[in-house]
């Protein structure tokens, strides 16, 4: 029996050992030689292998052991990298197209727990009052711990008009919040605007999708016909970021051409990039440029970027650009610091990985990852301060280090703090005994917003002077 199990152990040890060739070779094809296979750490996964199957309570099916095994070599290595099976892959790839089912939130994962990085605007989370740094802990019955990440995400989608019950720890909540979310199907508006008063233009934008950039110009085209533009607000808070593409277009309608917008580096020679305000950069395939009958106006504007804690990934490429090339005025607080690059690797039966390959840097070079973007004026989410302590990319467990954190140059520290008005803060009409209203973006009571449309008046003034 155990010269059975041997001879089992070293069959499975060569199939393993030769999977590895097959994808150490295809994934390092023309880029560099292949390092040496680890024998002894393959020896030693095919001894465990092997003790699974032979020795576990029940039985095992090899696809299962062999997908936790793919899954657990990459939720080890940082938050962002991962396992795709052929659910969550369709997901990611719906995803970009701004359309899927479940609750609408952006998630990740934080001592076993899910924990909720930002609700996405005019979806079920968002109504229900789901909130960034929740905790959640329990998905109906079945409690988080132990899950991974996918496996959560999993349950929490699901076919419109059903129902999930979600427990949720909340810092200054003595008891866990218990609540019920219908499904819908998520249809993300990415781009929204408005003239908030006569001359002064708001754009807010909810995600990088594959068209954000387009309809960004369009949307800017109708501001512009709408009467003249003397000042323009770019909301990116709790935008989580998405397609590297979006974020080059949407810098690339207000930088001038060719200008530097982030650039990349890895350990790879197609991670070393540089990407520029240019066509070649932001289109896909050859479809026309959407952004080169933009209003001229758009490239001069002055501007205001409000950024926060849920800005992240292509909205600090965006903010970082705009605020290096001095373009924009940065307001708000420090965003979310997630400044690496994941690439999709496709596999075998419609799978993928999510590999962390890259980190992203401003056009000034400084690296955004577990710092984020310092705003040039902080301004806090009211009149008495923020709401509370909010996720970032370095309280992530596994968190890919910020490698200039060690530089001489540090970064920019913000300019100043804007002044609380005096006075009591104007109640919120939609406040009551119940407890404090839902914040809504771009509303009256936008205290962010009143302070960039207050600054850009005084910048108008100025050039008028």
């Amino acid at each position: 029996m155990r010269n059975k199990l041997q001879q089992a152990g070293l069959v499975l040890f060569g199939l393993i050992a030769g999977i590895f060739v097959s994808l150490n070779f295809s994934a390092i094809a023309q880029k560099e030689a292949a390092a040496p296979l680890p024998i002894e750490e393959l020896r030693a996964f095919a001894d465990v292998f092997n003790a699974v199957k032979t020795g576990y309570v029940e039985p095992v099916e090899d696809k299962k052991l062999i997908t936790h095994a793919i899954s657990g070599m990459l939720t080890g290595l940082d938050p962002h990298s991962q396992y795709l099976d052929a659910d969550a892959f369709k997901d990611l790839q719906v995803n970009t197209q701004g359309e899927f089912g479940g609750l609408g939130i952006e998630v990740g994962m934080e001592d076993g727990f899910v924990k909720v990085v930002s609700p996405i605007e005019d979806t079920p989370a968002y109504r229900a009052g789901i909130k960034a740094g929740d905790l959640i802990v329990k998905l109906d019955d079945t409690p988080v711990k132990g899950m991974t990440l996918a496996d959560a995400v999993k349950r929490m989608r699901g076919k419109p008009k059903t129902q999930i019950t979600l427990t949720i720890a909340r810092k200054g909540e003595a008891k866990p919040i218990v609540v019920t979310i219908t499904r819908e199907v998520i249809k993300v508006q990415s781009v929204k605007s408005k003239t908030v008063e006569p001359g002064y233009a708001y754009v807010r934008l909810t995600q990088f999708q594959e068209d954000t950039a387009k309809k960004l110009a369009e949307h800017l085209d109708k501001l512009w016909k709408e009467g003249p533009v003397k000042g323009l607000v770019l909301d990116l808070r709790n935008d989580p970021g998405g397609l590297l593409h979006g974020a080059i277009g949407v810098s690339a309608a207000f930088l001038a051409p060719q200008a530097l917008v982030t650039s990349t580096d890895g350990r790879t020679e197609d991670a070393k990039r540089k990407y520029h305000a240019s066509p070649e950069d932001y289109l896909r395939g050859t479809r026309s440029d959407f952004l080169k009958d933009l209003p001229a106006g758009v490239k001069t504007v002055p501007m205001v970027v409000l950024v926060n804690a849920g800005s992240a990934s292509a909205s600090e490429i965006v903010a970082g650009a705009l605020q290096d090339h001095k373009r924009a005025v940065v307001m708000g607080t420090q965003t979310f610091g997630k400044g690496s690059v994941q690439t999709i690797l496709p596999l075998t039966n419609n799978t993928a990985i999510k590999l962390t390959t890259a980190r992203y840097y401003t056009p000034s070079g400084r690296s955004i990852q577990a710092k984020g973007i310092e705003p040039d004026i902080v301004v806090e989410e009211t009149v008495n301060g923020g709401s509370g302590p909010r996720l970032r990319e370095a309280d992530l467990e596994r968190h890919l280090e910020n490698d200039k954190q060690k530089d001489k140059e540090a970064a920019p520290k913000p300019q100043t703090k804007a002044p609380a008005p005096k006075g009591k803060p104007a109640k919120d009409e939609a406040e009551d005994e119940e407890g404090p209203p839902r914040f809504e973006f771009a509303s009256k009571n936008d205290y962010q917003l009143n302070q960039a449309i207050n600054l850009l008046k005084g910048l108008q003034i100025m050039q008028t002077k």
